[in-house]
């Protein structure tokens, strides 16, 4: 790896995607907040859990549970999905009301959900991170490491259906009653 790289972030790295080795590094393991990059781990964990014809119903506290201006798929209480469409409002459009249906959806609240995410993050080997709620939202207990972060992307793009619905570059969601399958 060159030795005069030089990038203007505060941290980053490179990874070997087969072995995990680090190519290049740079403040690997100092903790930031993560925001939306937190929806890798969300939706990670939905798709280890959940089949993607389930149907998602949005409460109240997870359309208006999210900061005012904060990215959204203008989803409302009471709007139904698939949890394949859900996936796609949160990778595509880093909907906020769609990370907190989706917590509360396999977990029960968005609470139980962040300890499902934290222990997955220790079984993938993070050591810097801790989440604190699905959308990466302001909390001062929601962080992680572009090391930790490395590891959730290497599992995540090793998921299929994460990496087709993640290169998708458009998909149109229709809230509704769905049919039962």
């Amino acid at each position: 790896w060159p030795s005069d790289v030089s990038i203007e972030a505060d941290a980053g790295i490179v990874i070997d995607a087969d072995t995990s080795a680090v190519l290049y590094g740079k403040n690997i393991h100092q903790q930031y907040y993560p925001a939306s990059i937190t929806k890798v781990l969300t939706a990670l964990i939905v798709l280890e859990e959940c089949r993607l014809n389930e149907q998602v119903t949005f409460s109240h506290d997870a359309v208006y549970n999210v900061e005012e201006g904060s990215s959204n798929a203008n989803l409302e209480e009471g709007d139904v999905l698939t949890v394949e469409d859900c996936l796609y409002a949160l990778l595509l459009n880093s909907a906020n009301e769609a990370a907190n249906a989706l917590a509360e959806h396999v977990s029960g609240s968005r609470e139980a959900f962040a300890d499902l995410m934290n222990q997955r993050a220790a079984e993938l080997g993070c050591t810097d991170s801790h989440f604190a709620n699905p959308s990466g939202l302001n909390d001062e207990n929601h962080y992680t490491s572009a090391h930790d972060m490395a590891l959730i992307a290497q599992a995540a793009f090793n998921n299929p259906t994460f990496v087709e619905i993640d290169s998708t570059t458009y998909y149109d969601v229709q809230p509704g009653q769905l049919v039962q399958y």
